[in-house]
């Protein structure tokens, strides 16, 4: 397959990998609690399996990936979350829509060790891929609650899971097709194209150890950051403007637009990543995630939807660093089960993102919310001004 077609079908994965599970925050959010007679904080942690189960399938999945076949798990990763999605439409309970969730985090978990472990092989700077490729993860969280509340007003909550199921498993055919060859059953074929079988630099034991301790860390932390933030973003939204006469769809438009604005971050990061210490960019990010919670502690009205962009675009923004550091200290053979080690730390802890927003604003309030988030991202400044100097090499 071209190289450039092969980077479309990833970057579509991306979109739909973030799309499919973040329909269930918005239906949650602005359906479901009053359809089924449910607080939020009672609802949501429904979702807490899907997102246990996308942190801990990603390391099987990276090890298939590496012993067997990355195409093929990508084919696996379309068709599994597309039927799911569709599956879960057809829910008329909580556990029934649980099960539903758990699939498509199940499946969703393939992604990230996979996909990502394909757009960086054969690279030498990647962080310009890997934004790129962020980029459309991000538009995918962005699409997801606009998508979702257009087609709830339009056709109800259900066709928020089937359409974008339907269009994925569209996409997985389209895939399918143009892989099969023997090609496909070559885990490493563009390693052995390219020369990618080992890594850029030679580090010491001691230096691989704390960077991966730092990677782990920072993107457990960064990811608690993140999924909480993309989860209850429209939440947060109808609260901090209910002074406001605002529709689902404004609701909608207002997400969208924050997350669409804030995938900008990713392409600025990626870029700068490649030019300048990964170490200085990195503290620079962490230190606006810190600073820009704290101004949303006591935000309102239209102030939070500034604020909030701002928020986003160094949330989004620490994405492509860890996977760029993973890149630059990993050789190619171990490469996806390395992604998949970290996604599996990062979406775990992710899982305790839902649980902490619904325990969070029961008793305090989101003003209490981003006072965590700031400690959080304070965190990740203390981890990461130990990282050592992992930089790209010019020339292999």
């Amino acid at each position: 397959m071209n190289s450039r077609l092969h980077f479309a079908f990833l970057n579509a994965g991306h979109f739909i990998d973030h799309l499919l599970p973040l329909v269930f925050a918005t239906v949650a959010a602005l359906v479901l609690t009053r359809k089924w007679g449910m607080s939020y904080a009672e609802l949501i942690p429904y979702a807490t399996p899907a997102l246990v189960v996308f942190g801990l399938g990603a390391l099987p999945a990276g090890w298939l990936a590496d012993r067997w076949s990355r195409q093929k798990m990508m084919v696996i990763f379309f068709f599994g979350i597309g039927a799911s999605a569709i599956a879960t439409a057809y829910a008329n309970t909580p556990l029934t829509l649980a099960l539903g969730l758990f699939a498509i985090g199940l499946f969703g978990s393939i992604y990230h060790p996979v996909g990502l472990a394909m757009v960086i092989q054969g690279g030498q700077r990647t962080g310009l891929p890997l934004a790129v490729n962020g980029v459309f993860g991000n538009l995918g969280v962005a699409c997801a609650v606009l998508f979702t509340s257009l087609l709830i007003e339009a056709s109800g909550w259900r066709a928020a899971f089937i359409w974008p199921g339907l269009v994925t498993l569209l996409v997985g055919v389209a895939y399918w097709i143009l892989i099969r060859g023997p090609q496909a059953d070559d885990p490493h074929q563009y390693e052995k194209k390219s020369g990618d079988t080992k890594p850029l630099q030679a580090f010491t034991w001691e230096t691989l150890v704390r960077v991966f301790v730092i990677v782990f860390a920072s993107t457990a932390l960064g990811g608690l950051i993140f999924q909480s933030t993309t989860f209850d973003l429209s939440k947060v939204i109808d609260e901090r403007l209910s002074g406001l006469t605002i529709s689902i769809t404004a609701i909608g438009w207002y997400t969208f637009s924050i997350f669409a604005l804030a995938s900008v971050g990713q392409l600025i990061v990626g870029y700068l990543v490649d030019c300048w210490p990964l170490k200085l960019v990195f503290l620079a990010v962490a230190t606006g995630q810190c600073l820009l919670a704290l101004a949303l502690v006591n935000s309102s009205g239209m102030s939070t939807i500034v604020v909030c962009a701002a928020f986003m675009l160094v949330v989004f923004g620490q994405i492509p660093i860890n996977d760029v550091l993973i890149g630059r200290v990993t050789s190619s053979g171990w490469r996806s089960r390395a992604l998949g080690a970290r996604y599996i730390i990062t979406f775990s802890v992710n899982a305790t993102a839902i649980p902490m927003i619904a325990w969070t604003h029961t008793t305090w309030g989101f003003g209490a919310f981003f006072m965590i988030l700031a400690a959080i991202a304070a965190a990740i400044m203390a981890f990461v001004s130990f990282l050592p100097k992992v930089e790209i090499t010019q020339t292999r």
